[in-house]
């Protein structure tokens, strides 16, 4: 079973019907879960996609949990090793990787995923697969 890290972008796509990038991430996450994969969103990306939902109140936070326990996505949580490695891409990739997004990618090297999908077409040439979701013509 492959492992794959969704960014913090792709899980506020697919909670946002209105969001541009909804139906491609909905069909990119739905592609990994008929693969049999298991999904992560790292706690840097999680606290991220969280920012708005505090805004609106407890119930909305309520709501972003129990659509990440229905897709089911696991938080993974952000270890020293993590952290480490997070500086190191950030130190290597300068101003085109930012650190949150560093955090995200450092996750996905440490637990050995096979991609990382995200909604940013900004960073640069990783050693983990990204696959970067753009929104659909229509």
């Amino acid at each position: 079973m492959a492992l794959t890290v969704l960014d913090a972008g792709i899980v506020i796509a697919i909670l946002d019907a209105g969001d541009s990038h909804h139906d491609a991430a909905m069909k990119a996450v739905s592609s990994a879960i008929n693969r049999g994969d298991d999904l992560v969103v790292p706690a840097s990306a999680y606290a991220e996609l969280l920012v708005a939902p505090h805004r609106r109140g407890v119930e909305a936070v309520r709501t972003v949990d129990a659509s990440l326990d229905a897709l089911p996505a696991s938080i993974e949580p952000a270890s020293r090793a993590v952290a480490t490695r997070a500086a190191e891409l950030r130190a290597q990739h300068g101003n085109h990787l930012r650190l949150p997004d560093a955090l995200v990618v450092a996750t996905a090297i440490a637990l050995g995923a096979e991609r990382i999908i995200t909604t940013d077409a900004r960073w640069p040439r990783l050693s983990v697969h990204v696959e970067v979701i753009r929104p659909e013509a229509g």
